[in-house]
Order: C-alpha cells, then sequence, then structure tokens
C-alpha cells in the first residue's frame, strides 16, 4: 500500500494492496514510527482509519493516535523491539476525538540510513471479528453443506467447489479445478445450457432453479436431473470475476426430465448417423463409420461382421452354422478388450447362438454375457475365456438387412459400469443397423460394379505389347483410386510393315462399363484399320464415324505412325492432349499444331502433320489423368511433365525406370482418375532384342 513521506511525495511500503485482497476489504491502515516514537509512514488505509491527512500526522508523536496516549505509543514500540513481532487490541483515537477497539500488528524494521523504525498494521476490531465470522461460516457451509456449491471463472471452468457437488459428478474435487463444465458433465442441451452460464457472468442476472438434464463423466451409468441457481461473482472478498451456483440432484423427482433427454440423445445419435454413416461407397470405411458412431455414447465397443453366404438368395438356416468376416471393430475398454473385437477375422457361430435367434426373428437381441451366453455362442475356448476377462456385460445384437437380404450383423458391447440395454436401446440400434445396411448393400454393389468395369477394360486393352526393332516401348496403365469409377483410357502399340510402328492413346468420356465398352470397341477398330494403311486423319475420321453411329459422345485420340525408313512421323489428333518428344540432348518439345475436335462430334474434317524425329528421340503419348487434377491447372501439369522428360538422362536409359519416375512424380496416391502413359524411343536402325517392358 503507498505510503507518504515528508514533503508529501508517495513510497512504496513493505505490503503493498492488491486488487481482492483481505486488506483492501477490511481497511487495514499501514503507518511507521521511528526511534523518537514519531510517526514516519502513512497510508491511506490510516488516513480512512484515524482521519489524520499525512501532513497533519508526520514527524508527530504516535502517541495522538492511542487512547493512552505516549506511554501507551511507548509500549506498542518497545513490545516489537523486544518481542521481534507483537499483536493484540489497545484503544485508539480519531481525530474527531472518539475512540475506539482496535487491532494491532507491530515489526521492526530497518528504515533509511539504518535507522530502526517500528511498522504498525490497524484494523477496527469489529470489521475484523465480521471477516473472520464470515470466513468461519464460508467453511463450515463448504465442508457440510448437502447441496452442491460451485465457483467458477468467466471461462466456465471449476475454481472451487464442496464435496456434496464432487460426490453428485463422481470425481475428485481436484480432478475438477481447471477444468470446464462441459469436461465433467454430459448435458443433453449442451449449446442451451452454456448460453445460460455467459448469460450469467455476462449480464449479471441470476438463474434460479433451471432443471437440466445431463449424465455425470465420472458416473457414465447414472443420468441425473438437477435444480441450477447460478449467480454472478462480481469482486467479493478473494474471488475474481465469474459465477457462483447451488445445485440439488432432483433426479427422482423429475423423471420425465431424464426420459425426455434420453430421448433427445437417441435422436441426436441418429442424426450424427445420417450424417456420418456412408460418406463414400467403400464397404470397409462404412462399416467403420457405424462403429465411430455407436461410441462411446451407445456402448463401449462394437464390431461390424459380413456374412458370407453361399449365394444371395439362400435362405437362412438356423440348424447350421453361420460364416462371418469382421471388417470393422472398436472399443473404448482396456485390453484385453481390444484383442477381443480385433483379434479375428472369420468368426463361426454354432446353431443355437444369440446370432441365430436374431436372424430367427430379424429383429435385434440382446443378452448377458454369461455362462450360459459363452457356452451357446463361443465356440473357441480361449474366445470365451477373453470375452470372460474384457469386461463386456451384455451384448446387442443387430442384424444388417438392406432389399430383404441379411448383409451382416453389428454387435454392440456394454461393460459392467453402464446399465444393459433396454428395449429403447434395441429400439435404437435397429434404426442405426438399418440405416448402415442400406449404405453398406450400396457400397458392396458399386464395389461389384467397380470390378466388373475393371475386369472388362483390363480385358480389353493389351495383353501383351507389340515390339518392333525400331522402337523400345514403355507402356503404364493405373486404375482410378477406389473411390472413382472405372474410365475409358486406352492405348496400343501396332507393328505396321515396312519398318513403321503405330502407337496410339485414347479416352473416352464418363466411367464405368459404359466407358469401358466403348473404349474397347474403338481399340479394336483402331487396330483392324492400321493394319490397312490408313492415313491417320482418315483413321480418325473412321473412328468418329463409329463413335456417332455406337453413341460415344465423347472421346479423345492421338494417333502416329513412325517410319523407320526416313525417320518421320505422321500424327493426327481428337482433342486429346499434345504429343511432348524429348530430344537425345534433353530438351523437350510439345507438339500440338494437329488438334481436332474429338470423336463423336461430327462435321469437322481431322488432319494429318509430319514431323521428322532425331535418333534416340523419346515420344510421350498420355492421357489427362496425368497431367490434370483437383487444384493443379492443366498447363501446370504440362511443365510438371516436361520437366520430367527433360532431367538428364542417357539415350540407354531403360524407358520403364522413365515411365516409372513420371508416374510416381505427377500423380497422388491413389491416383484420382485412369492414366496411361507411352513412351517410346525410336530408331533409325533395328535394334534387337527390342528393351522389354510390363
Amino acid at each position: 500500500m503507498p505510503a507518504v513521506r515528508p514533503g508529501g511525495e508517495r513510497a512504496q511500503g513493505p505490503f503493498p494492496s492488491e486488487p481482492g485482497t483481505l486488506l483492501e476489504h477490511v481497511s487495514v491502515a499501514v503507518f511507521g514510527i521511528d526511534e523518537d516514537g514519531r510517526v514516519c509512514h502513512w497510508g491511506p488505509g490510516a488516513r480512512d482509519l484515524f482521519g489524520h491527512e499525512a501532513d497533519e500526522v508526520l514527524n508527530r508523536p504516535a502517541g495522538l493516535l492511542l487512547a493512552g496516549g505516549p506511554e501507551e505509543a511507548a509500549r506498542l514500540t518497545g513490545r516489537a523491539r523486544t518481542e521481534g513481532y507483537w499483536r493484540g487490541r489497545l484503544t485508539a483515537r480519531h481525530r474527531d476525538g472518539t475512540d475506539f477497539a482496535c487491532g494491532f500488528r507491530v515489526f521492526p524494521l530497518t528504515g533509511a540510513a539504518g535507522r530502526s523504525e517500528v511498522l504498525g498494521l490497524a484494523s477496527r476490531s469489529e470489521e475484523l471479528d465480521r471477516v473472520k465470522t464470515n470466513l468461519a461460516f464460508l467453511d463450515a457451509l463448504f465442508m457440510t453443506c448437502p447441496v452442491g456449491l460451485v465457483m467458477l471463472d468467466e471461462d466456465l471452468r471449476y475454481v472451487h467447489l464442496n464435496q456434496a457437488l464432487a460426490d453428485m459428478d463422481g470425481l475428485p474435487v481436484a480432478e475438477h479445478l481447471g477444468r470446464g463444465v462441459d469436461e465433467v458433465m454430459l448435458v443433453s442441451d449442451a449449446a442451451e445450457f452454456r448460453r445460460m452460464l455467459h448469460g450469467v457472468a455476462d449480464d449479471g442476472v441470476p438463474v434460479i432453479g433451471a432443471l437440466t438434464g445431463l449424465r455425470p463423466l465420472g458416473r457414465p451409468d447414472q443420468d441425473q436431473v438437477r435444480s441450477m441457481s447460478f449467480f454472478p461473482l462480481t469482486g467479493a472478498v478473494g474471488t475474481r470475476p465469474g459465477l457462483g451456483g447451488l445445485i440439488m440432484d432432483v433426479t427422482d423427482r423429475e423423471r420425465a426430465i431424464l426420459e425426455a433427454a434420453a430421448g433427445r440423445r437417441r435422436l441426436a445419435l441418429l442424426d450424427r448417423a445420417s450424417t456420418r454413416i456412408g460418406t463414400t461407397l467403400d464397404v470397409g470405411r462404412t462399416a467403420g463409420e457405424l462403429v465411430e458412431v455407436a461410441m462411446p455414447e451407445f456402448c463401449d465397443g462394437a464390431v461390424v461382421e459380413i456374412v458370407e453366404w453361399m449365394d444371395e438368395t439362400e435362405r437362412f438356416d438356423p440348424a447350421r452354422p453361420l460364416l462371418t468376416r469382421r471388417i470393422a471393430f472398436g472399443t473404448i475398454l482396456p485390453p484385453p478388450a481390444d484383442e477381443l473385437v480385433g483379434g479375428v477375422e472369420r468368426v463361426r457361430y454354432p446353431p443355437g447362438s444369440a446370432i441365430h435367434d436374431m436372424l430367427r426373428t430379424g429383429r435385434p437381441v440382446s443378452s448377458a454375457v454369461d455362462a450360459a451366453f459363452l457356452a451357446r455362442t463361443v465356440i473357441i475356448e480361449d474366445r470365451a475365456r477373453l470375452i470372460a476377462d474384457s469386461g463386456v456385460a451384455c451384448i446387442l445384437v443387430a442384424p444388417l438387412i438392406a432389399r430383404g437380404t441379411v448383409q451382416g450383423i453389428a454387435l454392440f458391447g456394454r461393460s459392467a459400469h453402464r446399465p444393459a440395454f433396454t428395449e429403447d436401446d434395441l429400439a435404437l440400434a435397429g434404426e442405426l443397423a438399418s440405416r448402415a445396411a442400406i449404405c453398406l448393400d450400396n457400397a458392396r454393389l458399386y464395389s461389384r460394379v467397380q470390378d466388373i468395369s475393371l475386369t472388362l477394360q483390363r480385358a480389353l486393352l493389351p495383353s501383351a505389347q507389340a515390339t518392333s526393332p525400331y522402337a523400345d516401348v514403355a507402356h503404364r496403365y493405373l486404375p482410378g483410386g477406389r473411390m472413382t469409377e472405372v474410365g475409358g483410357d486406352w492405348y496400343d502399340v501396332i507393328e505396321l510393315p515396312d519398318h513403321r510402328i503405330a502407337l496410339v492413346v485414347g479416352d473416352v468420356m464418363g466411367h464405368g462399363v459404359p466407358a469401358a465398352a466403348a473404349m474397347g470397341r474403338l481399340r479394336i477398330t483402331t487396330k483392324a484399320l492400321a493394319r490397312h494403311e490408313v492415313e491417320p486423319a482418315a483413321m480418325l475420321g473412321e473412328l468418329d464415324a463409329l463413335a456417332r453411329e455406337a453413341g460415344i459422345e465423347l472421346a479423345t485420340c492421338l494417333y502416329l505412325v513412325y517410319d523407320a525408313t526416313n525417320g518421320r512421323a505422321r500424327i493426327a489428333s481428337a482433342g486429346h492432349p499434345p504429343l511432348l518428344v524429348r530430344h537425345p540432348d534433353g530438351t523437350v518439345r510439345t507438339f500440338g499444331e494437329v488438334l481436332g475436335v474429338p470423336l463423336g462430334v461430327g462435321g469437322f474434317p481431322f488432319r494429318t502433320a509430319e514431323i521428322e524425329l532425331p535418333e534416340h528421340a523419346v515420344l510421350a503419348l498420355y492421357t489427362d489423368g496425368l497431367i490434370e487434377a483437383r487444384g493443379r491447372d492443366i498447363e501446370a501439369g504440362l511443365d510438371a511433365l516436361r520437366a520430367e522428360l527433360g532431367r538428364p538422362a542417357g539415350p540407354a536409359e531403360p524407358l520403364d525406370a522413365v515411365a516409372d519416375r513420371v508416374l510416381a512424380s505427377l500423380l497422388p496416391e491413389p491416383p484420382a482418375d485412369d492414366t496411361v502413359l507411352v513412351l517410346a524411343r525410336v530408331h533409325r536402325t533395328p535394334r534387337r532384342p527390342p528393351e522389354p517392358s510390363r
């Protein structure tokens, strides 16, 4: 607290006042007495307590502060110097002549120039008694009150609470401190609850008896209804800004609110399921999303298994074992629960198991994990022992049914620390399983179509490339990622008479079986026409006519014939990305002078251009999947391809290595679209045998 020295300047005393401290709220006077018994320090609190301004009391005898006069002042300073510290009560005198009871604390210290001084602190006795009484009452209240008491800071973190509230939450007092309210309890309407608390803290308007449904995270098996009253803290002694609260557990009285809160949680879970299950057309990912949605609110562990029917039309026979394949699992329980859910891929359930009970009715069933359940459901002794040791106390099994067919099963487990599954839980599990089953079936059907398309496309692409003594060829075909439908990318290498070789790359717009079938028609036609020595422009004209007759709306194609007798190539293009040519000195040229309209458009002639190729030049033909990607301009992709092709390399560098390097550099993992790359190093003189290629 600032002290006033002679001359009016302020000096910092040994006990500065801090906002919110006890000294600030009890009107503590700080003063000093020198060796001559005169007042040498005088703080604002001393002025308020004794009534004297600093210039009226500094350098005057300290006896004017006490009813006993100089003698009492001498005894006071003498006790401080002989005892080192003294506290007690004396009768003080105010400036107006009135006397009052006052508590003193005095002790010696060394002042300026080594002089001995006595520092004194004084407060009215009735104020000290009032504070002591209040503190004693508050201590007793926090220790014995059966109502929950809490102090929260402005960020709604726990600052202080009593044992009664800690018992309600199922967590020790120390584990509350510093944590937010939403880290300790799961409120049914968390957003509204936080708005209410912030309203009290920010606006200063108390809330009385607000009923709130919640589940303490320290007691996950207990849903509660609490009556809550909150009020703002506005700088009371020893406090920070925030709010205080009184909390009572009124669960038994408000059972209806509890049931409504449980209903809202079920609806919220179903709402999350509708948005989070089925985000992709991948079977494994869809099953994993069901597991993620169910934990930890609905269960402590979950698995999804696909039924391995011999035939989709096969009817369930309860007299036969059931074989399943586990494709997703998860648990929040400690080991060995993780080994229980994830330690097996294929499962065999004997006749009479709980899973058979579920499939017989087509409705979810639940069962306690006891000896009877293990005996009829788990046929492997080690697995039965693992279930018994895992902490799982009850299991709910729900069928995954779509289009009238059982696709699989979902199993949900709870530990003994949570209540057993209820009829409402069975209904909720059925809803979750039904939604997941539709998504799983869509993903399964999509995967089947993908497999058919990919199989068709691979069957129509070259199984072995043609060889030529005048060109070393390497080619690559990469299908798009699993989430991308198979496209219509194709290529071919055709050996022709008279020391010639034809290279062709095309791309049918669209995906799936139609694109693969259209690609096959164009490739077969190209190969047949090439053997009749059709000029490149005429070749594209024939392909364009075929595309229009077959209903192929849009396709691109680049057709090139290299003649080793003169080192020249004749080229025609139907809207395809341009040919790139790497010269032996490493320069890369883009040849795009023959760009025409795509196949299937019709009405526009194609033209043939001729270029001269130096010995050992490398030709690069490709589809747009190599240079075009989300977030990257096609020109940037072309620049990257030119840079990769132009990297220093000798004429003997294997083209396979170049192709692999280009794909690794330009394509994401997995590729976003189908990609074809054909590299050909041309020669004027024959080379035997040609460079091997995959």
